[in-house]
């Protein structure tokens, strides 16, 4: 049976303290306000700082299992329930309402936190029209990633069918349409799909509404801004990828692209409801899922404050051993599925400072390189690297 605890805060006391671990739970406010604050000076989603009853404190590093990011602290004299993480399934159940509206909450931040990494990662916005999927597919198309050029190509045509580039585009597709083996140019019924690796999912600002669970393989995220592809995650099986077009209605707000052969589920918006209703175990991984992304996202903020290429690669390495839950005790190496172009990629570094960044990564004491892939020989040392030039940018 599920029994919550409420718990008493004074006025001025700290409910979360950023970069703390306080346990396996968060709280939902039922009394009084609470303010948030980024005591690292990173910026965030400017989303309302000032949480009252209904709202919930600590979740997305309850849900995650990581360290807080960002500190609460009582406004007023304060009363909260209590939500451990092994009773959110059981919550859910119960209160439906309660686990949807925190999975809103997560996608609506996620989007405005996407906005922000873009900005701030290559200090410039993207504009959210169609004409963004048809410069995408031009980029692909330069790299001879024919395969996501040309679903980019067809998107296009499909949004804007007079659109200024519908002649090029369509001149595009049927120059490539021999060279490629693009899959799920329209969606299906099919439950689950088959993409073969290098072919594209769905493409930032294309219009859609399925969300994909990986059965297996990978899949990678990725944005283009001024002609260069920024990673922002590389997902593997059991992950999920689409749940903000699902959520909220909108345009895809990065690109999906197979990394590995796949082999995804789809969920649309009718079998998401019956879902919910049936399956609170799903609402619980879709909750966690989340909570990781935006943590991540947090952390590649934090990232782009750093100045020198050299501390944004150690430190975004050092993320992806985070994500990855990499035990960090004495001795611990670990052998990454990343490149360093994949890992140059994912900071942003501008293309004419990559090939020296690059070299300078591959150089540096903390990694060696093994059948092309990035090895950390020793994971403490890094982690305690990358919080050395975080704790620098921050004096």
């Amino acid at each position: 049976m599920l029994q919550l605890a409420f718990v008493n805060f004074k006025k001025g006391s700290y409910l979360v303290v950023e970069g703390q671990n306080t346990g396996d739970r968060f709280y939902i406010i039922q009394v009084g306000h609470v303010r948030l604050a980024h005591e690292s000076n990173v910026p965030t989603d400017n989303t309302n700082s000032i949480l009252g009853p209904g709202d919930f404190v600590g979740v997305i590093p309850c849900m995650s299992n990581h360290l807080q990011i960002e500190s609460a602290v009582a406004m007023t004299d304060v009363v909260c329930i209590s939500v451990r993480r092994d009773q959110y399934p059981e919550l859910i159940e119960r209160n439906t309402p309660v686990a949807m509206k925190i999975i809103r909450t997560f996608a609506n931040k996620m989007r405005l936190l996407n906005e922000n990494l873009t900005k701030l990662a290559l200090n410039n916005v993207v504009s959210e029209t169609p004409e963004q999927i048809f410069n995408s597919a031009k980029v692909y198309e330069s790299r001879k990633e024919f395969n996501i050029a040309i679903y980019g190509y067809y998107q296009y045509l499909k949004a804007c069918p007079f659109g200024p580039n519908a002649a090029i585009a369509k001149q595009k597709f049927i120059e490539l349409k021999p060279k490629t083996k693009a899959v799920y140019f329209e969606p299906t019924p099919d439950l689950l799909r088959i993409y073969p690796k290098g072919t594209m999912i769905f493409s930032e600002c294309q219009a859609g509404a399925d969300m994909f669970i990986i059965q297996d393989g990978a899949v990678r995220i990725t944005k283009v801004v001024d002609g260069q592809e920024v990673i922002l995650a590389v997902l593997n099986k059991g992950d999920m990828f689409g749940e903000m077009s699902l959520l909220e209605n909108k345009p895809r707000s990065a690109s999906a692209i197979a990394h590995e052969n796949c082999r995804l589920m789809t969920v649309n918006r009718k079998n998401f409801d019956q879902m919910v209703a049936t399956q609170p175990q799903l609402i619980a991984r879709l909750t966690t899922t989340l909570a990781e992304r935006l943590w991540s996202m947090y952390r590649q903020l934090a990232n782009t404050q750093l100045k020198e290429p050299i501390m944004k690669l150690i430190d975004m390495l050092a993320l992806q051993m985070e994500k990855a839950k990499v035990n960090l005790a004495p001795g611990v190496s670990w052998q990454t599925d990343f490149t360093i172009q994949n890992v140059v990629d994912m900071c942003g570094i501008p293309q004419a400072q990559q090939a020296a960044a690059a070299y300078q990564f591959q150089q540096d004491d903390h990694i060696k390189i093994q059948n092309g892939k990035i090895f950390v020989p020793n994971c403490v040392e890094l982690a305690k690297q990358a919080a050395f030039y975080r704790k620098q940018k921050a004096k």
